[in-house]
């Protein structure tokens, strides 16, 4: 009865809070935050501690799903270039971005205990970004490019973090293998999802008249997609990303219309009440980890986490700018770079803004091993949970707040390649 109020209260607080968002006319992921990181200084108020597991399972299948669902596969193929980029090579460029200066300025920060903070922190979130950007108005190929960025790039930073973790053990790092273990990951995750969406397609079309089997087989098949992905130790997120997007095309090419709506309205309140859910959690947990920290240590890796912060924005803000010109250079050198693929100064500004981190950070960090080899407790594992959420909370909060007005400043209007604007117009914002 005790956790079952708990829980009570605590969607209480979500529903309550994502209301009187759009009435404040602020981001509800960002109000959230704010709400549970008050409830969880309350004095009255259990600690309720989040399990990585039940995050990586509960949550984030289903969230994945929708997501990938809801994209477009022919914006989502026009824009694979910049998608591979920002979701495979910024990951592992972030990864080493943190983990050196994090090596540098954190007094007992190792190299491999850098480079778990880095891949821990290395990625975008899915959730953050459709969550916070949703009723922006952005144009549709910022959406599909932050959306593509945040389905895949989980995948990779579990692999950066993955050998990092092995280095912290005493592992040795073999740069080949490392590839080999990472094309394995991906390769597999997507073969996964492949026959799975095969095998739900077929009998989907056999029960298509059926709506409570149609729609209880599509909500139950995320979470069965992630755990046999991760059963043969694949990425579970490219299987339940390529399963969403298999399963879009075979709902507009072949679900009758009624059972479209039913499964829409009945994804779209699930999906609202899983969102609201892990923002509040994501809050609940900074208090728990902050009674956990040397008093004398929390305003310095306060300080520590807004300058990861910092750095994680610049790198993203440079490399976004590099992409943005290498599509133009390969546009003007009559490589195979479709036009519609092109974007300008103020898509890559608000594609960085819009780059934040979230759940999956946070359950990676969770997630850090108590001891190294059954022995040892695993070094400075509070400290990097500890950073790791306040470079969530930093990231949710700063660009959450902030990315509105930047949208107005810079985002609205449609999808104008550069190559069709003229010089003034691809530097100057309206």
């Amino acid at each position: 009865m005790h956790y079952y109020t708990i829980i009570l209260v605590v969607m209480a607080l979500m529903l309550g809070a994502s209301a009187f968002a759009e009435k404040l006319k602020v981001p509800v992921p960002v109000l959230l935050i704010v709400v549970g990181m008050i409830a969880g200084f309350t004095p009255s108020m259990p600690a309720i501690e989040l399990d990585p597991e039940i995050v990586m399972l509960i949550f984030l299948p289903p969230l994945l799903y929708d997501a990938a669902f809801n994209i477009s596969a022919k914006d989502f193929k026009t824009n694979i270039n910049t998608i591979s980029t920002l979701s495979i090579g910024l990951v592992f460029i972030t990864t080493a971005g943190i983990a050196t200066v994090a090596h540098y300025v954190i007094p007992g920060m190792s190299w491999p205990l850098a480079f778990v903070l880095g891949a821990t922190l290395s990625a975008t979130d899915a959730v953050a970004a459709i969550g916070i950007t949703k009723g922006l108005g952005l144009p549709h190929k910022t959406v599909t490019i932050l959306e593509g960025e945040s389905l895949v790039n989980d995948a990779s930073a579990l692999v950066a973090y993955r050998f990092a973790v092995a280095a912290v053990t005493g592992v040795a790092f073999v740069w080949w293998r490392a590839l080999f273990d990472f094309l394995i990951v991906l390769g597999g995750g997507f073969l996964v999802g492949i026959i799975i969406a095969k095998l739900l397609g077929f009998v989907l079309r056999f029960f298509r008249d059926n709506a409570m089997v149609v729609i209880s087989l599509m909500l139950l098949m995320p979470f069965v997609t992630y755990l046999v992905a991760e059963h043969f130790e694949v990425s579970g997120v490219i299987a339940v990303v390529v399963l969403g997007l298999n399963m879009s095309w075979l709902s507009k090419n072949r679900f009758p219309e009624h059972i479209k709506q039913q499964s829409r309205n009945f994804w779209d309140v699930n999906i609202f009440l899983l969102n609201g859910l892990i923002f509040v959690l994501i809050g609940l947990q900074f208090p728990l980890v902050l009674k956990r920290m040397e008093t004398n240590q929390i305003w310095t890796y306060i300080g520590y986490a807004g300058i990861i912060t910092l750095i994680t924005f610049l790198i993203r803000l440079i490399r976004v700018f590099m992409q943005q010109f290498n599509l133009q250079k390969a546009f003007e050198g009559k490589r195979r770079i479709s036009e519609e693929a092109l974007f300008d100064s103020k898509t890559s500004l608000i594609i960085t803004w819009a780059g934040m981190r979230g759940i999956v950070s946070l359950a990676i960090a969770l997630g850090l091993p108590l001891t190294v080899n059954n022995h040892h407790p695993f070094p400075m594992r509070n400290e990097i949970i500890f950073l790791s959420i306040a470079v969530v909370l930093f990231s949710l909060l700063g660009q959450g707040l902030t990315l509105p007005w930047v949208v107005k400043k810079f985002g609205k209007g449609k999808d104008v390649p550069i190559a069709s604007m003229s010089i003034e117009e691809t530097g100057r914002p309206d």
